[in-house]
């Protein structure tokens, strides 16, 4: 899915985007999970932005899979404070 697509789904302007991706891929890296926002990518490129730090290029297939075949109801939603504790924790996004 690219950005773009996102956008359009959830209707969030692009420039706010990464606010939205940034808890989610703290609370992935802090708990060692899958990467959660790996899916979301350039049109242009095919490849996550700048401010991904879940992967290189040339892990992008490979942590994209571990992302699909990872049990996410098992481990259960994370609630805003866990979210708000992983960027606090670990800024992901500059």
């Amino acid at each position: 899915m690219t950005y773009m697509m996102l956008v359009r789904l959830i209707g969030v302007p692009a420039a706010g985007l990464d606010e939205l991706l940034e808890p989610i891929q703290s609370y992935c890296l802090i708990r060692d999970l899958p990467p959660l926002t790996i899916p979301v990518v350039k049109q242009e490129s095919g490849l996550p932005g700048a401010g991904f730090t879940g992967a290189g290029a040339s892990d992008l297939a490979r942590k994209q899979m571990d992302v699909f075949a990872f049990d996410w109801l098992e481990h259960g939603n994370p609630q805003r404070d866990k979210l708000d504790a992983a960027v606090h924790d670990w800024p992901s996004n500059g």
